[in-house]
């Protein structure tokens, strides 16, 4: 199947958020995403533009993304976090992975910046085996930390 890579606009945020609701079942996580359409349209393209998406898009619609946003590394300078690289079940092995990703590094490449970093889960082998294989290192010895919405209001309360 063909494909175009492209920059996301308002109007591909339905589609986005299936690929995030498919992500967040293949995750096992099929709950967890509180995000709507509107939301991204307004994060995405709104005066405060709070990430950058890329998509793959074919003949049958959306069939995956790359959304990014910016960082600061205190030790590196600039960089960018890739949120999230979906590509639907039945367009893996298609290409559309190697094709997003080359996106995000041209992109970050463009930006100048120094890093551009993301996480996987450590079940996830043939994602960990994708992005060594384009030369990513994978750190295992870090942890990710996390405040979700409850904790920061905890946090919060825990401060009066």
């Amino acid at each position: 199947m063909e494909y175009t890579i492209r920059e996301a606009r308002p109007e591909d945020m339905e589609q986005v958020l299936g690929l995030v609701q498919e992500l967040a079942h293949f995750e096992k996580e099929p709950d967890a995403v509180e995000i709507t359409k509107q939301d991204l349209v307004k994060h995405g393209f709104g005066e405060q533009k709070m990430f950058h998406c890329f998509v793959a898009d074919t003949d049958d619609g959306i069939a995956g993304i790359a959304l990014v946003y910016p960082r600061y590394s205190t030790w590196k300078g600039p960089a960018i976090h890739l949120e999230d690289l979906i590509v639907s079940e039945k367009m893996r092995g298609s290409g559309l992975g190697t094709a997003l990703l080359d996106q995000v590094v041209k992109y970050g490449d463009s930006l100048g910046v120094k890093r551009i970093c993301w996480e996987v889960l450590d079940w996830n082998e043939p994602a960990i085996a994708f992005y060594e294989k384009k030369g990513a290192n994978v750190l295992r010895d870090w942890d990710v930390v996390q405040l979700d919405e409850k904790g920061i209001k905890n946090y919060m309360e825990s401060l009066n």
